[in-house]
């Protein structure tokens, strides 16, 4: 695996991938970004939710010049979630460096877009009638776009906008970099790559299906920062003998670590800014039960081979569900069976299905524990505790003293205390962790019947209208030519 510090990245984008939580980069990133950032015209072969936008939004942001406040970069996306969604990562991207980034899209008020396209957006992600649109009146000029991108090629080619796709392309100019990504390679978007592109360079990444076997999955939905009592109430209640905790940044590793060992847990935390020295040093803890939770990032832990890991916890999902698998695939080895269970907030459900969709397994849904339970938990762990002494150890020599206990006391109070003297009570410690993005999948088509804002990442934000469903979003029909459409289409 290949992390984004071993790809030239700019510190300004490192330290938003670093913000957004992101060390590794998935395959499709790793084999595209060196390629645009040589200036080659690549075509991308992969599915949804492997890390498309991050693979052809960094090469275009480090283009970007920000002294210019012209759009440099255009996306073309075939819905407006879509064009939301990438627009909305494109944002986190290049907040730092200060690029601007504008969704354009169908059902939106026209002048309102007229007014955020003459505030200077650097990059505009639009779906392809109502940029179009914006062709024709000119109010987005192309001019200076060195950079363009076709995010879903094949769903737009499905939903009947291949020849918006030409017009759109043919109004860029012709020294520009062109990146297009498509899941399929259909005939009609090879032609687009043969006359319309130059000499591109192929990236094919075919989502692996994987199953994982003797693994117990469940997720609990949970708003992130209840994430912390959440996962101390079910080790309480679970009292793994080993058990690893991933979490996305360096960052939130530390203070889960710290916030353990304050609650009286035995915690170590592993990252990349660990000498190897210490690395080693955690890792031989754990190894030998000196050490019961390590929390670590995907890439301080890649290699671990640490047999009885009993349970692993994802507090924070991973970016892509390859990640997931190598996680989870910590516990349940040399045949045993291990539990994984999955943190998400309520926006990560989608990031969820398409885990299961990929390791072709059910995650069911948990309750999230309460702090009774796992109260009752450590109790539990000091009945058994106490049951196991009775059954195996020659208790002889403490009966005398036992029967003169209960002289004075009755049986219920005495085993009450013998329990509360086992019980390892929490301390009630405050625990604060930093936040963290949500990581929400691309929904590259269908109705969404929930509204939409106007979301412009620099200035006010107006409402939206809804999607347009099956007609294209500047309510043209979706064949035939630019020329034409300009003299006959109905008013927006």
């Amino acid at each position: 695996m290949t992390t984004f510090s071993e790809l030239s990245i700019s510190q300004p984008i490192m330290k938003s991938l670093e913000k957004m939580g992101f060390e590794e980069a998935t395959p499709i990133q790793a084999e595209t970004i060196p390629l645009a950032m040589e200036g080659n015209d690549v075509i991308g072969q992969a599915q949804t939710g492997t890390g498309k936008t991050a693979a052809f939004g960094i090469p275009m942001i480090e283009k970007i010049d920000t002294k210019q406040r012209k759009i440099q970069g255009l996306v073309v996306a075939p819905t407006r979630e879509l064009a939301i969604q990438v627009a909305e990562e494109i944002h986190r991207l290049g907040k730092i460096k200060g690029v601007r980034t504008l969704p354009v899209y169908g059902g939106q008020h026209m002048e309102r877009q007229i007014r955020a396209l003459k505030d200077g957006p650097h990059i505009v992600v639009a779906t392809p009638g109502r940029l179009l649109d914006h062709l024709r009146r000119r109010t987005i000029r192309t001019d200076s776009v060195h950079t363009a991108v076709l995010d879903e090629a094949d769903e737009m080619l499905n939903m009947g906008f291949i020849d918006d796709i030409r017009d759109i392309l043919k109004n860029i100019p012709e020294d520009r970099q062109t990146l297009l990504f498509s899941a399929t390679m259909p005939k009609e978007i090879r032609d687009i790559a043969t006359n319309l592109m130059k000499n591109p360079k192929e990236v094919k990444v075919k989502t692996k299906e994987m199953t994982v076997e003797n693994i117990d999955q469940s997720f609990i939905e949970v708003p992130d920062k209840y994430k912390f009592d959440t996962l101390t109430n079910h080790l309480d209640i679970n009292a793994p003998q080993l058990a690893i905790v991933f979490s996305r940044t360096k960052k939130r590793v530390d203070e889960i670590a710290e916030g353990l060992q304050a609650r009286g847990f035995s915690a170590e935390g592993i990252h990349g800014d660990l000498t190897q020295g210490k690395r080693m040093s955690v890792l031989n803890k754990f190894k030998n039960g000196r050490v019961e939770v390590l929390v670590a990032t995907d890439v301080a832990a890649r290699g671990l081979d640490i047999s009885g890991v009993t349970h692993v916890y994802n507090f924070d999902i991973p970016q892509d569900p390859e990640s997931y698998v190598h996680r989870i695939g910590r516990t349940g080895r040399a045949g045993r069976t291990g539990e994984a269970i999955l943190f998400i907030t309520p926006r990560e459900i989608g990031h969820l299905h398409l885990i299961e969709k990929v390791t072709k397994s059910k995650i069911k849904r948990m309750v999230p524990p309460t702090n009774q339970e796992a109260r009752r938990g450590q109790q539990q762990i000091a009945v058994e505790k106490l049951t196991k002494t009775i059954e195996k150890d020659d208790l002889k020599s403490y009966q005398e003293t036992a029967s003169e206990i209960l002289q004075d006391h009755d049986s219920v109070s005495v085993i009450a205390a013998a329990l509360k003297l086992l019980t390892k009570e929490r301390r009630d410690t405050p625990v604060s962790i930093s936040s963290a993005q949500p990581i929400s999948v691309k929904r590259s088509g269908g109705r969404d019947n929930r509204k939409s804002g106007n979301k412009k990442f620099y200035g006010k934000r107006g409402q939206g209208g809804r999607n347009q469903g099956g007609r294209n979003q500047s309510g043209r029909n979706r064949k035939g030519n630019f020329q034409k459409r300009r003299n006959n289409r109905p008013n927006s």
